[in-house]
């Protein structure tokens, strides 16, 4: 998938699957890359990476098979790391704790060069695959706003109408806790948490945007999916390393407790 043809899926808010990766590893990305995913979303906020391994990263995911873009959460709504993730060749950029309507306006401005925004120029590595022309540039980037606060949650419908904004993203831990969860799994909030998602994928859907979610696996993602959400993030390779390989150890003790008795009867 190109940039244009994921930018051009996630507007028309057609059904898109990503992965969601921490880890400063150019070569699990590189692999990543190939499995089939629409994007996969590089972590600069909580991931385990500085620039460099966000740039490495971002270079993988290109490699020959690839079927993903690179999409980065970005560390803060700031203009400064919105353009270093997009000069890198990001093609998205996911914006954290965006509260306000006007907070949507300012990433959007991050995003797009002037007179739309403001944007400095300097694609560096991102010319080679997205513009060097602005309008390119434009038609060819997205910007997605995540809702994970009460005060995001409270103005969902003001953002969603933001000119300019491609999309917004559920950040569901940090939205479980701003409901009043005391963990942010906390099944007491289930039926409020529910019925947040409820409104904020109504609200992007009445303003024609994309509406994505953080989900922890297939399953989770297919269901969210199926509810209405046009796009979903499948987490996490930190977590999907431990679970192999806890996987696997389990697998092998449980096999040679199974032999064990096997073999003595044997001697």
């Amino acid at each position: 998938m190109t940039p244009a043809e994921f930018t051009a899926a996630l507007r028309a808010r057609q059904r898109l699957i990503g992965y969601w990766s921490l880890l400063d590893s150019p070569v699990a990305a590189e692999r990543l890359a190939g499995v089939g995913y629409d994007y996969l979303a590089f972590d600069a906020q909580h991931g385990l990476f500085g620039y460099q391994g966000m740039l490495g990263n971002l270079l993988a995911t290109d490699t020959k098979g690839s079927t993903a873009v690179g999409v980065v959460r970005v560390e803060a709504n700031d203009l400064t790391y919105i353009g270093r993730a997009l000069d890198a060749g990001a093609t998205a950029v996911i914006v954290p704790l965006v509260d306000t309507a006007r907070d949507a306006a300012d990433a959007v401005a991050a995003v797009r060069y002037p007179p739309h925004g403001r944007r400095s120029y300097g694609p560096m590595r991102a010319q080679l695959r997205i513009g060097p022309d602005p309008a390119d540039t434009h038609e060819q980037t997205a910007v997605l706003a995540m809702i994970e606060t009460a005060d995001g949650l409270a103005n969902v419908e003001e953002i969603c109408a933001a000119p300019g904004l491609d999309g917004i993203y559920v950040g569901p831990s940090d939205l479980r806790l701003a409901i009043g969860g005391g963990t942010s799994t906390d099944p007491a909030v289930a039926e409020a948490f529910e019925a947040a998602l409820t409104r904020i994928r109504t609200a992007a859907a009445d303003a024609g945007i994309a509406a994505g979610i953080h989900t922890p696996d297939g399953a989770s993602a297919a269901r969210r999916l199926a509810e209405g959400f046009t796009f979903a993030s499948v987490a996490c390779d930190v977590v999907h390393l431990q679970q192999a390989a806890a996987g696997h150890l389990r697998a092998a003790r449980e096999q040679a407790a199974r032999e064990q008795p096997a073999r003595e009867a044997d001697a």
